[in-house]
This record gives structure tokens, C-alpha cells and sequence, in this order.
């Protein structure tokens, strides 16, 4: 059979197996795992948008063009950490627990953020000052690779089976929130202060909101148990040894390679088209295609407006097609935004290099609800393909590996080539493997919807449905 499935037959649950987790209880799980997006993704939009102020206030010795890319390395080299991050969170939370971890990581990404705010300027400093940013931005990737993986984990672990699509769409709600926080305190200190203000100390307010971001979020994941199915993991092993748990967990890991695979494939489809809209894009509507194809193009201004409102276009459909994904599955979603990235991606670039607002507006919006496809189903897909001994270290080495690896440096890659080849065409040409990718990957994904996590008994919302669930079962 093409479809990958758990290699052991689920087990018959009674209804003494099935776990209740009363809605109040679920909402807060669901904002202490969000909150923690909200906080990463703020960081990215304050930096993506400062980062003409960044580059004069770190590195105005050099060159612009130097200048520039020395300060999206900087932002990109919290990407070579997260794998690392990922191999020390993910096996961690299966050995202490879901939440103890993403109170760690949640500490550690709003100090990192925070310190950044603190950092001297290079003219008062000299080269200490870019080496302190390096220190930070470190301290960011590592304790993101902990994060996004534990966080879809804890989610899918507290939702109820049948509603598993729209609680977890909820995290990339958090996303996309964050980001726009970071648009728009970024928008607000620009247009409030002057140039010498913003220089002088203006920058850093954005970044210092990080911190009582952080100590929300770690108030709200402290004040949870953690998940019923690891309390539960818990319980079935309190007989076992636990003294070599930690290598055991990588073996385990790796015997399931072939999951491995297709959720790194599912991961690449979604980041790349994230980071194609998010990171790339601001950049090639308003510098790389008006000097490559001619044409005054749209301001900046203007691209971060139309940004915005495709992110709040997408910030309130992910939870629609969240719901729909517990009615029709998650697979039709993701088939219809890995298909769409085939046939659409090429119509996009076009409408974007067409360099009216309303062309580029549309093109964006095409990317923008592709991508949806995925941040609205992929929270409840990608854990249900790991069993709960393994499932924080499994999701999230594979997450982290494939966002280092391909999406991450989606920027980097496209713009190089783009440069090279003078085709103003390659992303389309990325977004359209990045769609083939995906539909492989789903094609070998089992079908999520209502199901039990593997390894985990039926989780209900109310003693009613745990009724029907074990009935089922």
C-alpha cells in the first residue's frame, strides 16, 4: 500500500481509555503553545522590516551592499542552530515532558529577542557590537528548534480528535499575529520618530516588547499539566528503565526514517512557499524585478501595505479551513495547495512582475492562500506521524532539518539564482518543485482526520463523544 501507517494495529480503547479534556482546559493549551509563534514570528517581522535601521546601526562602516548582506546573514544563521535546537528540545520533551521544554524555550526566545534591543551600537562598541547580535540571533535558533515542534506536539496532544484540525490551526494564527505585531510596531516607530530618533534609540522598543510577550507566554504554559498523552506515556512506563531513554528515543527515531521523509517533504512545501511570500518577496517587488525588468515597480510603502493585508486575509481564513479540515480531512487542503503551487505559481510571478498595485496585490494573494493550505492543516498533520515515545523528537528534528536545509534559505537560493540567470522567473520555478515535493510527500500520508494520535488513546471534548469514540474504536 502507497500510504504509510503505523506499523502496529491499534490497540481496542474502552471507554475507560478514552481521555476528556474539558474545553476551558484546551482553550488555554492552545494559547500557551501559540504564544510562543506569536513571539518568534514578531522577531522576524521587527528585524525583516528594520533591517535598513539594523544594517546603519551594526555595520555602517561597510559597503551598502555589504552592509545588507551582512545583516540578512545574521538573520538567516539562526537558521543553521535550529536543527541543533531541534535535537536537544524534541528527544528532551519526550523524556521531562511537553511543557517544561517550551517554558525553557519561551525563556530563552524572548531574551534572546529582548538582548538584541540592548545591544550598543557599532560606534560605540566597534566590531563587539555585530559579535554580540551573532550571540543573540544564536540564542534564537536554538531555542526556535526546540519550539515549533513541541508546540504543534503539545497542541495535537490536548486536542480532541475530532476538532484536531481547527485547535491546531490556531498556532499558525499565532504566526501570522506575530508577524503583523512586528509590521506593525515597526510601521508605528517609523512613522511616529524621526531618522536620527529611529538611529538613536527608537529602533529597540520593538525588540523590548519581547519580553513581557515572554513572560505571558511562560505564565500561560506554566499554569498547564502536561499533555494527556504523555501523562498517560507516563503511566505505562513508570515499570520501564529509563537510564540509556535518550539514545534508545534516536534509534527509534531513525527506524522511522521513511515518516521522517515525508514529513520533511510536507515541512519543505509549506516553508519554502512561507518564506518565498514573506522574506523574498518585499525584496524582488521592490528592488531585485524593477532593476532587473525596468519600471518605477511599487514604493516600499506600498509593499508593506499590500504584505500586511494579505497576512490579515490569511491571519482569518487559516482557522476556516482548519474547521474544514476536521469535515472533509486534511489531505483534500493539502492536495489542493501542493496542486495549486504546480499550476498557479507561474500566474502569480507574472501578475507580480506586471508591477501595478493591484497586480502585485493579486499575485501575492494567489501565494498567500496556497500557503494557508498547509499553515491550516500541517499543526495536525505532521504529528500524527510519529508515536507519542518519540513524536517531540521525531517532529521536530525533521522539521528543523528541512526548514535549515530548503526553506530557510529559500531568500538566499532564489535571489542567487535570479542574479546568475537574470530570470526574473525562478521563483515560480521553485514555488512549482516545492508543489511537486509536497504532492509526493501527502500521497504517502495517511489520512489524520478523526483519528487517535499513534500510540496515543482517543481524546474526546466531552464525555458524549468519548462515549461514541469508544464505540467506534
Amino acid at each position: 500500500m502507497h500510504v504509510l501507517s503505523p506499523p502496529q494495529p491499534p490497540r481496542a480503547w474502552t471507554i475507560d481509555d478514552v481521555t476528556v479534556t474539558e474545553p476551558s482546559v484546551i482553550r488555554r493549551a492552545i494559547g500557551a503553545a501559540a504564544i510562543g509563534n506569536v513571539t518568534e514570528w514578531y522577531d522576524f517581522g521587527v528585524y525583516a522590516y528594520f533591517e535598513p535601521t539594523i544594517k546603519e546601526v551594526f555595520f555602517a562602516d561597510l559597503p551598502d551592499a555589504m552592509g545588507t548582506i551582512a545583516t540578512f546573514g545574521l538573520f538567516a544563521v539562526a537558521f543553521l542552530v535550529r536543527p541543533f535546537g531541534g535535537l536537544f528540545f524534541g528527544p528532551l520533551a519526550d523524556r521531562i515532558g511537553r511543557n517544561r521544554v517550551l517554558a525553557t524555550t519561551m525563556i530563552m526566545m524572548a531574551l534572546g529577542t529582548f538582548a538584541i534591543g540592548c545591544i550598543p551600537s557599532e560606534a560605540s562598541i566597534g566590531i563587539l557590537a555585530p559579535i554580540l547580535l551573532l550571540v543573540a540571533r544564536l540564542v534564537q535558533g536554538f531555542s526556535t528548534g526546540g519550539e515549533y515542534g513541541n508546540a504543534m506536539t503539545f497542541i495535537a496532544e490536548y486536542a480532541p480528535d475530532r476538532r484536531r484540525g481547527f485547535l491546531g490551526s490556531w498556532l499558525e494564527f499565532g504566526t501570522f499575529t506575530g508577524y503583523l505585531m512586528g509590521a506593525i510596531a515597526v510601521t508605528i516607530a517609523g512613522a511616529a520618530l524621526s531618522d536620527d530618533q529611529l538611529l538613536a534609540w527608537g529602533w529597540r522598543i520593538p525588540f523590548f516588547v519581547a519580553l513581557p510577550l515572554g513572560a505571558v507566554g511562560v505564565y500561560l504554559r506554566t499554569r498547564l499539566a502536561d499533555t494527556p498523552a504523555f501523562v498517560a506515556l507516563e503511566k505505562e512506563s513508570e515499570d520501564r528503565e529509563k537510564e540509556n531513554r535518550a539514545g534508545h528515543e534516536l534509534k527509534e527515531i531513525a527506524g522511522l526514517w521513511r515518516f521522517m521523509l515525508v514529513c520533511m517533504g510536507l515541512v519543505l512545501a509549506w516553508n519554502v512557499t512561507n518564506y518565498m511570500l514573506t522574506s523574498y518577496m518585499p525584496t524582488y517587488v521592490t528592488a531585485t524585478m524593477p532593476d532587473m525588468q525596468g519600471g518605477s515597480g511599487v514604493s516600499e510603502t506600498t509593499s508593506q501595505v499590500l504584505q500586511i493585508v494579505v497576512m490579515v486575509v490569511a491571519l482569518v481564513t487559516i482557522p476556516v479551513l482548519g474547521r474544514l479540515s476536521d469535515r472533509i480531512g486534511r489531505k483534500p487542503i493539502v492536495w489542493v495547495g501542493a496542486i495549486g503551487l504546480v499550476v498557479l505559481s507561474f500566474p502569480s510571478i507574472l501578475l507580480i512582475r506586471a508591477q501595478t498595485g493591484v497586480s502585485v496585490f493579486l499575485g501575492l494573494l494567489i501565494m498567500g492562500l496556497l500557503l494557508i493550505c498547509f499553515s491550516a492543516t500541517m499543526p495536525s498533520t505532521l504529528p500524527s506521524l510519529f508515536p507519542t515515545e518519540v513524536r517531540g523528537g521525531g517532529l521536530s528534528i525533521a522539521f528543523n532539518v528541512s526548514v535549515s536545509l530548503f526553506a530557510g534559505t529559500t531568500s538566499v537560493v532564489v535571489g542567487a539564482l535570479v542574479s546568475a540567470t537574470g530570470d526574473l522567473n525562478w521563483p515560480a520555478y521553485y514555488l512549482v518543485i516545492a508543489g511537486l515535493i509536497g504532492a509526493v510527500s501527502i500521497w504517502f500520508t495517511q489520512e489524520s482526520n478523526g483519528r487517535s494520535l499513534w500510540g496515543s488513546p482517543p481524546a474526546a471534548a466531552s464525555h458524549e463523544e468519548a462515549t461514541e469514540l469508544a464505540d467506534a474504536a
